[in-house]
């Protein structure tokens, strides 16, 4: 049988009040135990009851856990100011990098020619230097990639010469020579199957042919 949600909300009747406490209170020191010895924390768990009582537990003794918290608590304050300092020199850095974005930004938009209707004389003059010495990159860098395309294909041509030149010495010939000779060959090989198909030839009943 699944067990009703408990709606978080104070207990009326005294008797049920009590004894969720007493449960609840088990529990939240048990759990403070385990979360000791599992994690190795220093844990100080302090419970007053409605009439009164206190409950505690602590697994390394409860005045050196609250010095502790205390210690911490006024090293903290200490370092306020200081932390305060931080937050407004991170905010006001924030604030400077958009302000440095925005300008970036409207540069591009002009440099794309957008946004040129307020530009004094002045500044549409200093765009056009800016367009023109990029443009003048953009062209030496074209150059240069085409250059570098053009000695590669050479390379390639002079390894495909050099090639060819080791083939043809290899069969002593030259390429036209070769390609002649080769076709020459073919024809008589192919009139020598003609002639001997055509010895083969013999006229006359099959019965009566001596050898």
């Amino acid at each position: 049988m699944v067990r009703g949600k408990i709606q978080m909300k104070k207990i009326e009747n005294n008797t049920s009040r009590q004894v969720t406490f007493s449960k609840r209170r088990n529990g939240l020191l048990k759990k403070a135990y385990e979360l000791s010895v599992l994690c190795e924390a220093e844990v100080a768990v302090i419970i007053f009851s409605q009439k009164g009582r206190v409950y505690e537990y602590s697994n390394s003794g409860m005045q050196k856990t609250i010095d502790r918290y205390f210690k911490h608590t006024k090293e903290v304050l200490a370092n306020k100011p200081e932390t305060e300092e931080y937050i407004q020199q991170v905010q006001l850095d924030i604030a400077k990098m958009v302000k440095e974005i925005e300008h970036i930004e409207v540069s591009q938009r002009k440099l794309l020619g957008q946004d040129l209707g307020s530009c004094r004389v002045e500044e549409l003059q200093d765009i056009d230097d800016q367009l023109e010495r990029r443009l003048r990159s953009i062209r030496a860098k074209k150059a240069l990639l085409f250059k570098e395309q053009i000695e590669q294909l050479k390379a390639k041509e002079k390894l495909l010469l050099e090639e060819n030149a080791r083939l043809s010495s290899k069969v002593n010939l030259k390429p036209w020579q070769a390609s002649t000779q080769q076709k020459g060959v073919t024809h008589k090989s192919q009139s020598s199957q003609s002639s001997e198909i055509e010895t083969e030839l013999f006229i006359g009943p099959t019965e009566i042919r001596f050898l």
